[in-house]
């Protein structure tokens, strides 16, 4: 008597050989560059031609679009204050956008947001207490190399922590 038993076959033990369902899955959750999309589908064991089509496919349905992308990351790190400027084209450039996609997408979202205020919002949400002239050295380097690590020139940062110190001292005088 033949034995009715199914056997499963888990999805981990066969090489998956159609990356379109996992582009689906993927593109439904967030937006990717195509390099990083790539990289993951690569990474997931497709094979780099299938890839190829259907990142093509991608393309062509406007699925994937590298300066749509490049917008709404600048965008999105410069309203939530994480960078501006020098910092968002690096964090572009390692996400595979091209020098001429990240430098339109940073104007365009410099035109969106103003690298002053948001260094003004950032000081206050992230230091209120903080006064340049009364630190210590070492809490003056930590703050000040917190933001340029954000990507805020030097001079802005001494000048809005600078103009800071004389409206403190402006109202308590």
């Amino acid at each position: 008597m033949p034995s009715t038993a199914l056997t499963t076959v888990t999805s981990s033990s066969t090489p998956a050989t159609d990356p379109w369902p996992t582009v689906l899955r993927l593109l439904t959750g967030r937006d990717y560059s195509q390099a990083v999309l790539r990289k993951r589908l690569l990474d997931k064991g497709f094979d780099p031609v299938r890839i190829d089509d259907v990142l093509q496919r991608c393309l062509e349905l406007g699925y994937l679009d590298d300066a749509r992308y490049a917008l709404s990351r600048a965008t999105s790190l410069m309203r939530q204050g994480r960078a501006v400027g020098p910092r968002i084209l690096i964090d572009l450039r390692q996400r595979g956008i091209s020098e001429e996609l990240a430098t339109e997408a940073l104007d365009k979202a410099r035109e969106a947001y103003d690298e002053k205020q948001l260094l003004t919002s950032l000081l206050q949400r992230r230091f209120p207490d903080f006064r340049y002239d009364a630190a210590p050295d070492k809490e003056r380097r930590r703050v000040v190399h917190f933001l340029q690590r954000r990507g805020f020139a030097i001079s802005s940062i001494m000048d809005q922590l600078t103009r800071r110190g004389l409206e403190t001292n402006d109202e308590n005088g």
